[in-house]
């Protein structure tokens, strides 16, 4: 799947930089020296169809991007309102993270310790990511109906993965229940 990371904004200066919008939680880490993106639409100044950044800097708090394949303000100017996307299917990246496409529809299942390797019955699949200042949530869909929010970490999200279709959660006691009309019965009494 092909992930937009930021849109070409204005040349800035006369050696073809441009400024970017980022649509990215790491703009230090994806707009590194080296990085190669797929240009959309499509332009001849990228012939192969990607540009790679040759240059990342912040002026005040803008990102400004050189690109080897863009030499003249002129060819910054043609790239203004292009998109600068990733494949994230064939991206290879160092860093354990997931886009929430990847997780959406994931079984979820519950263990007792994050060692334990059995694993029983489902108890409901993910439904989306919440990307918070501090830590992301897991929104997961129990059985049940309810929706639980799950701390995207790995003290309580020990395993994710992909290619089987899972995720594996430890949670403490109560974080699943939070939201069901038992706990809310109890409260009531």
């Amino acid at each position: 799947m092909k992930v937009q990371v930021a849109r070409i904004g204005k040349p800035h200066g006369i050696k073809g930089e441009v400024t970017v919008q980022l649509y990215t939680d790491s703009p230090e880490a994806r707009m590194a020296k080296g990085a190669e993106f797929v240009l959309e639409p499509p332009h001849p100044l990228a012939p192969h169809g990607t540009v790679t950044i040759s240059s990342a800097r912040w002026n005040k708090s803008i990102m400004v991007l050189g690109f080897r394949e863009v030499r003249t303000r002129n060819d910054a100017e043609a790239l203004r309102e292009h998109r600068l996307v990733l494949d994230t299917d064939t991206e290879e990246d160092s860093t354990e993270s997931y886009y929430e496409h990847e997780l959406e529809g994931l079984d979820v299942y519950v263990v007792s310790s994050p060692d334990e390797t059995e694993l029983t019955e489902p108890v409901g699949t993910v439904a989306g990511l919440q990307t918070m200042p501090t830590q992301d949530l897991l929104t997961v869909t129990l059985h049940d109906g309810t929706e639980a929010l799950i701390p995207f970490v790995e003290e309580i999200v020990p395993d994710v993965d992909l290619e089987q279709g899972f995720v594996v959660l430890c949670p403490p006691p109560g974080l699943l229940t939070v939201n069901s009309d038992d706990e809310d019965d109890e409260a009531a009494q």
